[in-house]
């Protein structure tokens, strides 16, 4: 049923795939419709899975983490005050931990890669339907891992160090940080020995390498 359309017939899950990337929503939609129990309709960005959540009501939202449009946690907060009826499911290639984190903090009821084989796939659609939550313990211990060596550093940080910050880890050196966001390149330097003191880091080149190791790029607005 491509192109969002979501069929009734009887007792189904209905399920909303959302994924920007064509050949990964085929493969998907391919897998998913081989159980007879399971209809599939697809969203490819932000704004077509709300669209289509508030159209479709899918048991369960198949949420990737990197798409066009609204951000997929805010997709997630706004389903579960809008549908709640709806169980959000990630399914993503980006397994890291800053990623893991955030998914357990916005209330996801599972977060899968595109590693997992077709069969344990299903069977997380089914079990999430029937209530069940698939967080494992490790995944939880990962995700409060992460919230305490990276996210309670990171929320340190004032709004205007974190863009300071980001500007450093996409090479931008004082002046055309200075530039970028309209104040002299003196007080840049302040803000960049806040943040290598808030951080515990000795060097600007420490300061990057962290924030491009521990926090993606899609999260830098909102990682923790």
């Amino acid at each position: 049923m491509k192109g969002g359309a979501i069929g009734k017939m009887g007792e189904t899950i209905r399920v909303l795939l959302a994924d920007d990337q064509p050949v990964a929503l085929a493969g998907l939609h391919a897998i998913l419709e081989q159980a007879l129990d399971i209809e599939v309709g697809e969203a490819r960005d932000g704004v077509e899975a709300q669209q289509l959540v508030t159209d479709l009501r899918p048991e369960v939202l198949l949420l990737d983490l990197v798409m066009p449009g609204l951000r997929p946690f805010e997709i997630e907060e706004w389903v579960r005050t809008n549908h709640p009826e709806t169980i959000t499911l990630v399914l993503t290639a980006h397994g890291r931990d800053c990623f893991l984190a955030q998914a357990v903090e916005a209330g996801v009821a599972g977060f899968l890669t595109k590693e997992e084989s077709p069969h344990r796939l299903v069977e997380a659609i089914r079990r999430a339907v029937k209530g069940e939550v698939l967080i494992t313990r490790e995944q939880l211990e990962r995700a409060l891992s992460w919230h305490k060596e990276v996210g309670e550093r990171w929320e340190r940080l004032t709004e205007r160090e974190r863009e300071v910050l980001r500007l450093m880890a996409e090479g931008l050196d004082n002046k055309d940080i200075a530039g970028t966001l309209g104040i002299q390149v003196r007080t840049v330097e302040q803000h960049i020995t806040h943040i290598l003191h808030k951080l515990g880091l000795s060097s600007r080149l420490e300061a990057v390498v962290w924030v491009r190791d521990r926090l993606a790029e899609e999260l830098w607005e909102s990682p923790a």
